[in-house]
């Protein structure tokens, strides 16, 4: 039996802002349980919902040395879905009504995390032969690995692996700074490790110390290597490519299951959604005060609303795009003046433009069931979960060729009958325009066509299973 350590900010279903939860909460449950015993340690957050804080038990507590201060460290643990998670207390840190604050304030309470989740395992009596680090809150941990923990026997021999959700976030702050909180002394912040032009980069540090760095998809792995998407670390993503793998995201079958999902209005599968996503659309449009027609193209936008999700591109033709026979509905919170766009055109042409500027996990599964289609025209996208979705839910996405939107969405082929979406290359208005408009073409007038574009997606595996067999071969190879 190998033990395996996840160490992450984030984890569903007890705490989430992003993808990053997903994939901490639902992978550990679909290794092989007779090969791997898979625990996460979390930060125990005061904004944690109370039904979760219920089922917590009190491990254990102690003082810890971070730099010059002692800190208390608290233990508490759960079981859920067969995997046990580890929290850690310490409400100085992990107070405040969310998880992430101001960066400075958050670099010190993830130095602090980081190691702490190290300190507990001897309390805690497990031994993780591999510990599997997520972003930058925890890019610490590698490095206190080879450092202050090194010289203990059972510390001994274990291994880290750095996965990159979003190689935007790297955790930047002053090297006095960074310095003084972490306890980490000069040698470690010279450009080849923590340093980073004249501040120190968290991320940097877990990347350069790590045996292996994974990321959310093949195509983002690639990209990382180049100027454009490798956000400052490019040079060091090239230096460190023999060990750098793209692993593709998935989704939770049983949580995003149009047969069974609670919150849509009629369920349906692969043999049914000709009848029965109508009938979902027709009740979201009534539901929204949109025009009620279930023969109507109907556009869904599930996303924050920001310049990496491709708002710019959306903003430029929304006026074009909204001349011709399409509805849209726009459900996500963001920066303002996205938002304000939204609402915009929801009164400028309202039955055709629904703004819903909030977020709510029952809506965004209604959308997924209720439209035809749904657009992600996004900058750069690591993995994207929102795309895997709408695959699962027969509404075909209309994606731009980058990262994971790449490797998970074929673009449709209308000589081969092939493919399972409609994708553009170039970061360009028109051009993602004029891809929506052969989508629509293709809904109204080759109905066939689109019935079995929307079977291929409905069949496609983005479930966990293949990703959790892609890392336990990686694990192998790490031990073996």
């Amino acid at each position: 039996m190998r033990n395996i350590l996840f160490v992450a900010s984030e984890c569903v279903p007890f705490i989430k802002t992003g993808g990053l939860a997903d994939v901490v909460g639902s992978l550990p449950k679909y290794f092989n349980k007779d090969e791997f015993d898979c625990r996460v340690i979390i930060p125990k957050y005061m904004c944690m919902k109370y039904e979760y804080v219920q089922q917590l038990e009190y491990v254990t507590h102690f003082y810890m040395q971070l730099n010059w201060r002692s800190q208390y460290v608290g233990v508490f643990k759960t079981v859920y879905d067969g995997v046990t998670i580890y929290m850690i207390d310490n409400e100085y840190y992990f107070g405040g009504d969310r998880p992430y604050g101001d960066i400075c304030y958050d670099i010190e309470k993830f130095a602090f995390f980081s190691r702490a989740a190290l300190s507990v395992l001897p309390v805690i009596g497990f031994r993780p032969d591999i510990i599997h680090c997520h972003d930058w809150q925890t890019g610490l941990v590698p490095v206190y690995l080879k450092d202050c923990f090194a010289q203990g026997d059972f510390y001994r021999g274990i291994k880290s692996i750095m996965t990159i959700h979003n190689l935007k976030f790297q955790g930047i702050w002053d090297v006095k700074t960074v310095r003084d909180i972490a306890g980490l002394s000069d040698y470690y912040f010279t450009s080849d490790k923590l340093r980073c032009y004249e501040d120190a980069n968290l991320l940097k540090g877990g990347i350069v110390y790590a045996d292996y760095v994974t990321t959310v998809s093949e195509t983002y792995a690639e990209e990382i290597k180049t100027p454009f998407f490798g956000e400052n670390l490019d040079g060091l993503m090239r230096a460190r490519s023999n060990c750098l793998a793209g692993i593709v995201n998935g989704i939770d079958y049983d949580t995003y299951n149009p047969e069974t999902d609670p919150y849509i209005y009629r369920n349906y599968n692969v043999d049914t959604f000709r009848k029965e996503k109508k009938a979902n659309k027709r009740q979201l449009q009534q539901d929204l005060g949109m025009n009620v027609d279930d023969g109507k193209f109907m556009i869904g936008i599930v996303s924050r609303l920001t310049d990496q999700k491709g708002f710019d591109l959306i903003a430029y033709i929304m006026d074009e795009l909204c001349q011709e026979d399409v509805q849209i509905v726009v459900l996500g919170t963001g920066e303002e003046r996205y938002e304000n766009m939204f609402r915009h055109f929801d009164w400028k042409y309202h039955g055709k433009v629904s703004a819903q500027i909030y977020y709510s996990e029952e809506m965004s599964h209604k959308i997924y069931a209720a439209c035809d289609a749904f657009l992600m025209p996004s900058l750069f996208e690591p993995c994207g979960l929102s795309q895997l979705m709408s695959l699962r839910y027969g509404t075909v996405p209309i994606v731009r060729e980058t990262g994971g939107l790449r490797d998970t969405v074929e673009p449709y082929n209308e000589y081969e009958s092939k493919g399972t979406g409609f994708s553009f290359t170039n970061y360009n208005a028109h051009e993602m325009l004029g891809v929506i408009r052969y989508a629509m073409n293709t809904f109204y007038n080759k109905k066939r066509e689109w019935n079995k574009m929307v079977d291929r997606g409905m069949m496609a595996d983005f479930s966990w299973k293949t990703s959790a067999g892609k890392y336990e071969q990686l694990y192998r190879n790490l031990l073996y």
